[in-house]
């Protein structure tokens, strides 16, 4: 599993679309990763790994046909805590944010997801995007 996570984004959807690996083992191992190294360096601050299973199993039992050359083929991405994710908490990097849950997904998730990505976490920002520091 360790393999998976040292996989570049092109080689990870090569195999996925081989069917060599599937994106639930990809969330698997990105869990696994996240989980031994995150405390550390704080990068992750929101996971969202149950929705992203559902995506993923979305995907097994319903795979696209003709899929586009550009197609993910369900390869897990995180999203900057500046661009919302339905169903996920968005904070915009600022306290006064800590508790709200996006009620939809901003165009820029839509179209990854629609392209076949997981979004499996949000990534940490300084507050409102402005600035250099996270906390």
């Amino acid at each position: 599993m360790d393999t998976l996570c040292k996989l570049t984004a092109r080689e990870a959807i090569s195999k996925l679309k081989l069917g060599e690996i599937t994106p639930t083992e990809m969330i698997d191992a990105a869990e696994k990763r996240v989980l031994e190294t995150d405390r550390k360096v704080n990068a992750l601050p929101t996971l969202c790994f149950e929705q992203a299973r559902n995506k993923a199993n979305y995907f097994l039992e319903h795979p696209v046909k003709d899929p586009p050359p550009h197609y993910l083929f369900g390869l897990p991405i995180a999203v900057k805590d500046l661009v919302e994710v339905s169903g996920v908490r968005t904070t915009w990097g600022s306290p006064i944010h800590a508790d709200h849950i996006s009620t939809h997904s901003d165009y820029l998730v839509e179209r990854l997801e629609a392209n076949g990505a997981i979004t499996i976490a949000k990534s940490n920002t300084p507050e409102f995007g402005a600035g250099s520091h996270t906390f």
